[in-house]
Order: structure tokens, then C-alpha cells, then sequence
């Protein structure tokens, strides 16, 4: 019999990159709200994926993004704060950007300071070219050393199945934990 593994994720990457998207299509599930607007999420939204041998807990946290206000700093505070407390990050970065930009350079610093294992997902591969998404890939690779890369459309459910046995890959070894 395969031994049981269950923890936590973190998704974490800029406003409007797709992470509720993403959470609601690894759930099956409308959990998380959709839309174009900015800074939807604006607290951390919780939900759980029961396999046969495996228990996620997923965060979907606030948008990283130029926090001006009390509450953008508090959001951000609040995703900073949850990728500290858990035991794999998702890093969703949006296909469709021409290059890095300086929010998901903060982000990769900030992952670089919690030493968890990160998986890279680059999300909307259904907007761009094949060739733009292995720049993509090499150009991220450059900045960190991630446990995987994985394309997908959240939208299309595509990839979903990957990043789930990815994650289940790292998780530890334990007892359901909700």
C-alpha cells in the first residue's frame, strides 16, 4: 500500500495572474471568485483536495502587486506571510507578459528567503505562442531553482493533473490533516 502524504500550498503570484482560476480548477469547484478586476482575493481562501493516498490544503492569496494603500500592504503581507507556512509553493506567472516583471522578481526573493520547494506555473499558454513559453521557461530558470515548470491553462484545465502529482511528489509523509 502507497503511503499516505497531505500538507499545505501556497499559490502565490501578481493580481489577475490566475490563481483563483487555477485553485477552482484543481478543486473542481467554483471556490474562488473569477473576474478581470484587480485584487479580488483580498484574504487568503482555503480549499481542501482529498485523493486516495493524499490530502492538498490549498491558500489562494492576494495578488502581488504596487501596494500603495493600507489594505494593498496588508494583502501583501498576508501572501508573503502564508508561503513561510507551508509545505509547497505554486509560483503562477502569466504567459502572456513580455518579460519579468519587478513584482514576480520580488516574489522569486521572497521565495529564495523561505527555502520551500516552489513549482513554476505558467499559466494563459493558450494566449501565446509555443515558442514564447520556452523562453518563458529559460528566462525564469535564470532566477531560481525551481522543483518543476509546468504550462497550463487554468481556464482549460489543462496541466491541472500535472501540478497535483507534482505537489503530491514533495508532500511529507502524514496523516490526513483536516
Amino acid at each position: 500500500m502507497e503511503e499516505f502524504k497531505s500538507g499545505f500550498v501556497s499559490l502565490i503570484g501578481k493580481t489577475n495572474s490566475g490563481k483563483s482560476t487555477l485553485l477552482n480548477s484543481m478543486v473542481n469547484e467554483k471556490v474562488a471568485i473569477t473576474t478581470p478586476k484587480t485584487q479580488t482575493t483580498r484574504t487568503a481562501i482555503k480549499a481542501i483536495i482529498n485523493n486516495e493516498n493524499s490530502q492538498i490544503i490549498i491558500t489562494d492569496t492576494p495578488g502581488i502587486h504596487k501596494g500603495k494603500t493600507k489594505l494593498s500592504k496588508t494583502m501583501l503581507d498576508t501572501s508573503f506571510t502564508m508561503i513561510k507556512e507551508v509545505d509547497v509553493i505554486l509560483f503562477l506567472v502569466d504567459a502572456s507578459e513580455k518579460e519579468i516583471s519587478n513584482e514576480n522578481l520580488k516574489i522569486i526573493e521572497k521565495l529564495k528567503e523561505v527555502k520551500k520547494p516552489v513549482l513554476l506555473i505558467i499559466n494563459k499558454i493558450d494566449l501565446v505562442q509555443k515558442e514564447k513559453i520556452l523562453k518563458i521557461i529559460n528566462s525564469y530558470k535564470d532566477e531560481y531553482e525551481f522543483e518543476a515548470v509546468i504550462p497550463i491553462s487554468a481556464i482549460n484545465n489543462e496541466g491541472i493533473d500535472i501540478i497535483i502529482n507534482e505537489i503530491e511528489k514533495l508532500l511529507p509523509v502524514r496523516a490526513k490533516i483536516l
